[in-house]
């Protein structure tokens, strides 16, 4: 079973990879405005869960430049994932707006929804 995940999350980031679309362009100084807001988000992923590929897509395809983090195999987010976000499930979006409140994000189509909400509002 192993053998067979290992097998079908190589496919799932070959895919990704050869079918990703171009990023959006944006002149420098809206880029540098979506880059300082993408600061306060971190991703939490595993490199070949599909969810978490759709959305690195949307980030890639957004010009997002939000911190991803692998919960997988760095036992260090993996830890601050289960401990405050509550649950070792990916992927999940860590959002700080402020020094003193976070929130945490599940479910890809959340994450996309939230993530194109705010790129409205700017």
């Amino acid at each position: 079973m192993k053998l067979i995940r290992w097998i079908l999350g190589k496919i799932i980031i070959s895919l990704d990879l050869l079918t990703r679309s171009a990023p959006v362009k944006r002149d420098i100084v809206a880029q540098e405005k979506i880059n300082a807001i993408s600061e306060q988000f971190k991703l939490y992923h595993f490199n070949a869960c599909p969810f978490c590929v759709k959305v690195r897509r949307y980030l890639h395809h957004a010009a997002l430049n939000i911190e991803l983090r692998d919960a997988k195999n760095n036992l260090e987010h993996k830890q601050t994932l289960i401990e405050q976000g509550g649950r070792h499930k990916v992927p999940c979006l860590r959002i700080q707006k402020d020094n003193s409140h976070v929130t945490w994000l599940y479910e890809s189509k959340d994450i996309i929804a939230y993530l194109d909400e705010e790129l409205r509002a700017i």
